[in-house]
C-alpha cells in the first residue's frame, strides 16, 4: 500500500506549530510557582491550589474543544481555523499571568491568577488540541507519524531550551523584579503566538471523515472503551507526571538543597532539553528498528537511573548533577515526548476501523487534558508538600530564607522517589500495550478494504 510521502516543508510547518505552546508550558512549569511564592508572596499551597482548580475546568473544557474541532467544517479544514483564531488570545492570556495588579493583597491576587489561569488554559486547549489532532490527518504511515512527532518535539523542546534560558535573563534585566517578569512575559507572549499562525499557513489536512460525528456521550463511551487508548493515556500520564514533578521542584532543589544561584536552573534545563532535542532523531531510528514499545522501555530505564541519582545528590556535586540531567534528558526524549504521541495516531486508526469515524479531536483532547493534569498535580502537590514541610516563602527583593530540614527532605523526595514510582508505572503499562507495527499494518489494510467497499457503487 503506497502513499504519498509528506514533504520536508510540511513536516517543518507542522513541527513549528508546537513551538509557542512548548515555550509557554515550560516557562510556566519552571518559573510560575517560584514567581508566585518568591515575588508575589503567596503561600506555596495557595499558589498550587490555583492549578488544581483550573484542572476541574479543563476536565470539562478539553473534551468539548476536541469534539467541536471534530465537528468543525470550513474551507480551511477542521483543525486549522482553531490555530488561526486562538493565537492572539493565547498570547495575551499568557502575558497576564506575569502582572501583579494588587501588590500585597493576597485575596484579590488569588482570584486574579485563578481567572487568568482559566483563560490561558482555555486558549491553550483551543490551539493545542486541534494542532495535536492534525498528526493522523496528515499521514497514515506508521513510521512517518513518528517522524512528524520528531519534528514537533524538536521545535517544542528546542523552544523550551530558548525559553527557560532567556526568560530569567529578561526578568533580571530590570532592577525591579516585578517589572522584569512583565517584560519577559510580554516578549514570550508575542513569540508564542506567531508559530500557530505559521502552522496554519503551512499545512493542509489530507485524511478526514465525512460522516456525521456521534453524540457527545456516545463518543466518550467509545473513547473510554478503547483498550489500547487507555494504555496510551496511562503511559503518557505516568511519563508526564515524572517530568512535571521533576521540573516543578528543580528550582527549589537547586537553590535550597544544592545552595546554587538561580542561573544553575537554566543550565540544568539546558542540559535536559538540549540532549532531548538531539536524541529525538536517535530515538526515531530506534523506533523504526525495534518498535515504539522497546523505544519507550529503554528510555524509561535511563530516566529511572537519573531520578534515583538525584535523590542521593549532595551539595557541591554540581558536575554529577549535570551528568544526571543529561541522562534524564535522553530518557525523557523517548518517554515523555516521542513515545506516547507517536502511539496515539495508531489507536485512532483502530477506532476508525471499529466505528467508521475519525475522532482525532476527542482522543487528543483527553491527552492534552492529561498533560495539564500532570502540570496541575505537579504544582499542587509540590506546593502542598512544601507548605506541610514548613517551607518559608519570600517576596521580591528579599534574600532567600534558610529552609528547615523538613522542607529540604520534602524537596528531595519530590525530585527522586516519587517521579521514579511514576516511571515504573509507565514501564509496566507499555509492557502490555497491544498495538505493534504488525498489528497496525493489519489495521491499515482492513481500513483500506473497508473504504473501497464503501466507495464501490
Amino acid at each position: 500500500m503506497t502513499r504519498e510521502r509528506l514533504s520536508l516543508w510540511t513536516k517543518l510547518a507542522y513541527g513549528v506549530g508546537d513551538l509557542g505552546t512548548g515555550m509557554t508550558a515550560n516557562i510556566l512549569l519552571f518559573f510560575l510557582l517560584p514567581f508566585l511564592t518568591n515575588t508575589v508572596g503567596m503561600a506555596a499551597g495557595l499558589a498550587g491550589s490555583i492549578y488544581a482548580i483550573t484542572r476541574l475546568w479543563d476536565a470539562i473544557n478539553d473534551p468539548i474543544i476536541g469534539i467541536l474541532s471534530d465537528r468543525t467544517r470550513s474551507r480551511w479544514g477542521r483543525r486549522r481555523p482553531w490555530l488561526l483564531f486562538a493565537a492572539i488570545p493565547f498570547g495575551l492570556s499568557f502575558l497576564a499571568q506575569w502582572w501583579i495588579p494588587f501588590p500585597g493583597r493576597i485575596g484579590p491576587l488569588f482570584a486574579y491568577y485563578l481567572l487568568v489561569s482559566l483563560l490561558f488554559n482555555t486558549f491553550y486547549s483551543a490551539a493545542n488540541i486541534p494542532y495535536a489532532a492534525l498528526t493522523p490527518e496528515l499521514t497514515q504511515d506508521y513510521d512517518e507519524r513518528t517522524q512528524l512527532n520528531q519534528f514537533r518535539f524538536a521545535f517544542s523542546v528546542g523552544g523550551s531550551i530558548v525559553a527557560v534560558s532567556v526568560f530569567p535573563l529578561l526578568y533580571n534585566l530590570l532592577p525591579d523584579r516585578e517589572a522584569g517578569y512583565l517584560l519577559a512575559g510580554t516578549c514570550f507572549a508575542v513569540i508564542s503566538s506567531l508559530p500557530l499562525l505559521l502552522c496554519f499557513l503551512g499545512i493542509r489536512e489530507r485524511y478526514q471523515s465525512e460522516r456525521a460525528p456521534l453524540p457527545l456521550t456516545q463518543q466518550l463511551r467509545v473513547v473510554l472503551r478503547n483498550r489500547p487508548y487507555l494504555f496510551v493515556a496511562g503511559i503518557y500520564l505516568c511519563s508526564w507526571l515524572t517530568f512535571q514533578f521533576t521540573a516543578t521542584i528543580i528550582p527549589f532543589f537547586i537553590v535550597f538543597w544544592m545552595g546554587l544561584p538561580e542561573v544553575w536552573i537554566s543550565l540544568v534545563v539546558l542540559a535536559v532539553q538540549g540532549i532531548a532535542v538531539v536524541t529525538l532523531f536517535l530515538w526515531t531510528q530506534v523506533s523504526a528498528h525495534l518498535g515504539k514499545r522497546s523505544m519507550y522501555m529503554i528510555g524509561a530505564g535511563l530516566w529511572l537511573i537519573a531520578q534515583v541519582g538525584l535523590f542521593f545528590l549532595q551539595p557541591g556535586q554540581q558536575r554529577l548533577m549535570i551528568g544526571l540531567a543529561l541522562i534524564a534528558g535522553v530518557g525523557a526524549s523517548a518517554t515523555a515526548y516521542l513515545g506516547p504521541w507517536s502511539m496515539l495516531p495508531d489507536v485512532i486508526d483502530l477506532d476508525e476501523l471499529q466505528t467508521g469515524e475519525r475522532r482525532e479531536g476527542i482522543f487528543y483532547a483527553f491527552m492534552v487534558l492529561l498533560q495539564k493534569v500532570g502540570l496541575a498535580l505537579g504544582l499542587f502537590l509540590v506546593g502542598q508538600a512544601l507548605d506541610l514541610s514548613g517551607f518559608i516563602p519570600s517576596v521580591a527583593g528579599a534574600p532567600s530564607p534558610l529552609q528547615p530540614e523538613s522542607a529540604l527532605l520534602a524537596i528531595r523526595l519530590a525530585i527522586g522517589p516519587l517521579p521514579a514510582l511514576f516511571l515504573i508505572g509507565g514501564i509496566l503499562l507499555v509492557r502490555f500495550y497491544p498495538l505493534t507495527r504488525k498489528r497496525h499494518q493489519q489495521i491499515l489494510r482492513a481500513l483500506e478494504e473497508k473504504r473501497q467497499q464503501l466507495s464501490s457503487p
